[in-house]
């Protein structure tokens, strides 16, 4: 695997790591930064071949480059081969030429006296024939071996200045896309980081508004504790006498407010769609498993919950009271100080939502009976 392969490995890596921690704590600002964040990973990946198909065209470039230039070694040693025989042959011509100049052309009677033997007389009589031809000829092939080769010379000298060319092109290219992909990785790597300082703001606020919702209910818990007490000492024995003389027994308070109390145990459990279990939960999943803990069964259905529920005010809501969104899309669990908890969607988790971001859709709220 290449080096610029290594690194979108280890990208990859990173986003799935932040993809999968960033569930913990999420808001629309934390959705909308992975969304970019998913957007320049896809531009990074798309860099990324594009850089493959360069590396490889630069690659190959450079090994056409090395083999013209092997061409051009092997090619200058056939030069030297060739100019060396040019030289060998001109310099044969020049001695034929003096030598006729000097002794003139043989005659028939020089060969024939210096002959032993028929076939030596035919060998001289032929070579005194042929014999100036063929050295022109030779000497006319090693001038043309040498001019081939020279053409060959210039020829690879050509091709080497394009092969260079072509690799400096692509050299110029690969940087460009390095360039360019080292610009999206550190983007990348600023928006995990805007991520991550949200997710921690975010968790943050999760934490206190947990802490201030378990306040509440311990407030909550108290007060009815103390009426309770109240009653009990009161007269009856505990029993509020009707206008009929049918004892009435003292009830708890409004709601069900341990339902909340238990709600906030499943914070950042993962969504899962038709989940009903610390698993995972969907929103009316959350609700149905939540009310079973308190021996109540409810529908796993938002529709379905709000039938089986009593319509309240919003001025009377109490922690573990539902509240209902979207056309009847979404439900949470009321846990007071206008703050919810709810399985929102996919990708997300349990966690503490408010009523105001959620305003324009709200439906409605319901009492569990």
């Amino acid at each position: 695997m290449r080096r610029h392969g290594l690194v979108l490995v280890c990208t990859f890596v990173l986003a799935t790591v932040t993809a999968a921690t960033a569930g913990a704590h999420t808001t629309p600002k934390i959705r909308a930064a992975q969304a970019h964040a998913r957007a320049v990973y896809a531009e990074i990946n798309r860099i990324g071949a594009n850089l493959e198909g360069v590396v490889q065209a630069y690659d190959g470039a450079k090994i056409e480059l090395r083999q013209v230039e092997a061409s051009l070694r092997q090619n200058k040693a056939k030069l030297r081969v060739a100019t060396a025989n040019f030289h060998a042959a001109q310099r044969r011509l020049m001695a034929r030429l003096y030598s006729l100049y000097v002794y003139g052309k043989p005659t028939e009677l020089d060969v024939l006296a210096g002959s032993k033997s028929l076939s030596e007389l035919i060998n001289r009589a032929e070579s005194a024939q042929v014999l100036s031809s063929q050295d022109a000829a030779l000497g006319r092939e090693a001038l043309h071996f040498e001019r081939v080769v020279q053409q060959r010379q210039q020829s690879l000298k050509q091709l080497k200045q394009k092969r260079v060319a072509t690799v400096n092109s692509l050299a110029a290219q690969k940087h460009q896309i390095q360039s360019a992909l080292s610009r999206q990785k550190r983007l990348l790597a600023s928006i995990h980081s805007s991520i991550h300082s949200l997710q921690v703001q975010e968790a943050r606020r999760e934490q206190r508004l947990k802490a201030e919702a378990e306040a509440r209910l311990r407030r909550i818990a108290a007060e009815q504790a103390a009426a309770a007490k109240a009653q009990s000492q009161g007269p009856g024995n505990g029993i509020i006498g009707s206008p009929v003389g049918v004892p009435i027994p003292v009830g708890t308070g409004a709601g069900h407010p341990q339902a909340a109390q238990i709600a906030l145990q499943y914070l950042g459990v993962p969504y899962v769609w038709g989940g009903a279990s610390p698993s995972g939960f969907d929103c009316s999943g959350l609700v149905m498993y939540v009310y079973a803990q308190l021996g109540i069964s409810l529908p796993h259905y938002t529709v379905s919950q709000w039938d089986a529920t009593l319509p309240i005010s919003t001025s009377e809501m109490q922690p573990g009271d539902l509240v209902f969104f979207d056309n009847l899309g979404h439900v949470g669990i009321y846990i007071g100080g206008g703050e919810f908890v709810d399985a929102p969607h996919t990708g997300s988790v349990v966690r503490i939502d408010s009523l105001a971001a959620w305003g324009g859709s709200f439906v409605g709220a319901r009492r569990v009976p």
